[in-house]
């Protein structure tokens, strides 16, 4: 049994590491590493600001004319809505509310319209953003303040999620994460953006595969090249969050089936490239936390197994099943323990549902609105 024991005891210690032990880890470093000097402000470089867009009528013309209310000269931004195959009338209203370019695409998914995007854009920097995220006036200024340091090739802001009044703790689970990610800004670089408001350089823009995403696949392979990837929290936007646990997990669950092409294949695991910090970061947020739902089903297994050996495997059992059953429980008995979870449980299966989803359909291609945010 010593092989079954050892099995659980790495298994459990490592899902401890990735979401406990790993920010404590970090928020050490950063303390003792002190504050990084900052970078003189920059003159306000041209910026492309590029929103993809799929069927976005609802909201388009809001974010054209949120776009060119942002506190950057309006000489040094250029809007440009690129609509991957819209059949209702994103076109028309980018048109007419403004937007300098508005590209109409063969529907070919987010990445490849943010490709073609890229390609027309004549900004020293590329800004991207979603639809339906709205930024705060001063969140283009915040958002290319880094750049001011040429070797920083990748910037991200802060997304904030509005309550729909819904059962989604994204929320919670988003703090947990910028916190995380200011401490790896400050350390290696963050190992992570999010698709509501980010920056790119335009000589460091790498077009990417329709399996990827600018969110996961920037910030490494950026890195790799030489440049750095940080987070700038002042650069804030707002967009709703999908209003149900349930939602949230179909959501990822898409997110998630191409992310061992990101993984795997594009190299995120291989440390070529990479500084130690580095490496140690992307080995601790990214890939014990993919493997957390396969270290969940080692430790149920081998605890199974164990069952009989001492009390102590009775205890890991019991408080395993517990788990799960807040998570079941969450629907009839929505507490807020209950619903965290049955959010922890659902984003954690959404991991693998993304791999299955990935070996039966293939690659992904054209994307979808999650459910009720729009």
């Amino acid at each position: 049994m010593l092989a079954v024991e050892i099995a659980f005891w790495v298994a459990v210690a490592l899902l401890v590491y990735t979401h406990v032990g790993y920010p404590l880890v970090l928020l050490a470093l950063s303390r003792l590493r002190g504050p990084r000097p900052t970078a003189p402000a920059p003159q306000a470089p041209s910026v492309s600001l590029i929103v993809a867009a799929y069927d976005e009528e609802d909201v388009i013309e809001a974010k054209v004319a949120n776009a060119l209310s942002l506190d950057y000269p309006r000489e040094r931004l250029e809007l440009i809505v690129a609509s991957d195959g819209s059949a209702d009338s994103t076109v028309e209203r980018a048109r007419a509310a403004g937007a300098d370019l508005v590209l109409e695409l063969e529907r070919g998914g987010k990445v490849s319209a943010q490709n073609a995007a890229a390609g027309r854009a004549s900004g020293e920097l590329l800004a991207f953003s979603d639809a339906n995220a709205t930024w705060r006036s001063d969140a283009l200024r915040e958002l290319v303040a880094p750049f001011a340091d040429r070797r920083v090739g990748y910037v991200c802001g802060q997304a904030r999620f509005l309550d729909s009044g819904g059962s989604n703790l994204e929320g919670a689970y988003w703090r947990y994460e910028l916190e995380l990610r200011r401490l790896e800004s400050a350390l290696g670089g963050v190992t992570a953006g999010n698709g509501a408001i980010y920056a790119v350089r335009s000589e460091a823009f790498i077009s990417l595969g329709p399996a990827a995403s600018h969110d996961l696949s920037f910030p490494f392979m950026l890195t790799k090249r030489g440049w750095r990837a940080v987070y700038a929290p002042g650069a804030l936007a707002e967009e709703k969050m999908v209003p149900t646990i349930e939602g949230e997990f179909a959501r990822k669950r898409r997110m998630n089936r191409g992310l061992f092409d990101e993984v795997i294949r594009d190299g995120m695991l291989a440390p070529r490239g990479y500084g130690p910090m580095y490496a140690f970061e992307i080995a601790s947020h990214r890939a014990i936390r993919y493997a957390s739902p396969f270290l969940h089903l080692i430790a149920l297994a081998a605890n199974l197994a164990l069952i009989g050996e001492s009390p102590l495997y009775t205890i890991t059992l019991v408080a395993q099943a517990a788990l799960l059953a807040a998570a079941a429980l969450a629907g009839v008995f929505p507490a807020r323990p209950f619903r965290l979870a049955r959010y922890y449980v659902l984003v954690t299966a959404s991991i693998a549902a993304g791999l299955w989803d990935r070996v039966r359909l293939g690659e992904p291609g054209a994307w979808e609105k999650a459910e009720g945010t729009r």
